[in-house]
């Protein structure tokens, strides 16, 4: 349930209306629009007469909210949100970001990559030190070393630093190391102990769709975030697995809008993940953009041959800097006042 409150409503009325709906046993969440104030009640909402609340002096309206994801919703905060992620970058509204990094953390070729990704425009530094893996066999990561490696680039680079986080009990290690942002991957997306755990964190959160969740799953697995107390949740569309063989998975171009206009967090698009092979990144990295992605995020390896994990979907910097210049064309095509990353 959302109260659309009048204009002329002055701050004591709004504070007292707060009070009322808290000892009610509800959140009120508030969020001022261009040329109104809502306020979002998240609980119980049958314990409020809605009568009751729109006969109340200050208030304009009230709408009920179907979906039960309630924080996340733009029904609720119709401005679209901005996560600062360190080091003067921010995601979201008018500001476009791009992740860029090896998969795996491998050693000292992450520095050559990071300078060469942050050389091209990417803004953002990317790296597996923890790798959930389908075998047990295959490389798990670098660990807590890694975490090091990535920090160090970061720091050098003045890059945010973007890596993936597998287990609850490594959340205070992340912020110990400083990570600038803990990224939850497709096979965590519904580990619901992780989830709360970085919601209790005020660190941003890059929130992978599922391999097999829907738009509304993903949503949900933000509002667990969220409910924690965490507002910095940046969604990520990173392909889902339907039928289709030739690709690694299926790149739900469509999420992109689609969260857009249900929620007001940044939506990122993953093509490396997506498609699986080099020759497909490229494209659809652009279609992302075109589809109105606020961020991309990609793989690059100077020696994908080698890599150690997921060398067959990596970037060579090379191909990077021209994904990157046309990234820029379509960007100063459905941007006018754009073009680059901001």
């Amino acid at each position: 349930m959302i109260a659309i409150l009048k204009k002329d409503a002055n701050r004591a009325a709004v504070d007292h209306l707060l009070s009322w709906i808290e000892k009610k046993g509800l959140q009120a969440h508030v969020s001022q629009g261009e040329n109104e104030l809502i306020v979002g009640l998240v609980g119980d909402t049958t314990r409020i007469d809605p009568f009751l609340l729109e006969s109340m002096d200050i208030v304009e309206r009230v709408q009920r909210v179907s979906e039960p994801f309630k924080k996340a919703n733009r029904k609720f905060h119709p401005m679209d949100t901005v996560v600062d992620c360190g080091h003067g970058v921010k995601i979201g509204g008018d500001h476009f970001q791009v992740i860029a990094g090896p998969c795996s953390v491998e050693g000292e070729n992450l520095i050559r990559i990071a300078r060469r990704v942050k050389a091209a425009g990417a803004t953002m530094l990317r790296g597996g030190a923890y790798k959930p893996r389908t075998s047990p066999y295959a490389y798990q990561g670098m660990g807590a070393a890694g975490l090091d490696l990535l920090m160090e680039a970061g720091t050098e680079l003045d890059m945010p630093v973007v890596t993936e986080i597998m287990d609850p009990r490594d959340v205070q290690l992340f912020l110990d190391k400083g990570v600038d942002v803990m990224q939850i991957g497709a096979r965590n997306a519904q580990n619901f102990p992780l989830l709360k755990e970085v919601g209790k964190t005020s660190t941003p959160v890059l929130l992978k769709r599922g391999m097999a969740e829907s738009i509304d799953e993903l949503l949900m697995a933000a509002e667990y975030i969220m409910s924690e107390g965490n507002p910095n949740v940046i969604l990520c569309e990173r392909g889902i697995r339907t039928f289709e063989t030739r690709t690694r998975n299926t790149f739900d171009l469509n999420a992109v809008p689609v969260l857009r206009y249900l929620s007001h967090l940044p939506v990122v698009a993953d093509p490396s993940h997506a498609t699986g092979y080099t020759r497909y990144v490229e494209p659809m990295a652009l279609a992302a953009t075109a589809a109105g992605a606020h961020g991309l995020e990609i793989e690059v390896h100077d020696a994908p041959d080698q890599a150690w994990s997921d060398g067959a979907q990596a970037l060579t910097p090379d191909m990077f800097d021209d994904c990157m210049r046309r990234i820029a064309l379509i960007r100063a095509a459905i941007e006018p006042e754009g073009g680059e990353c901001a």
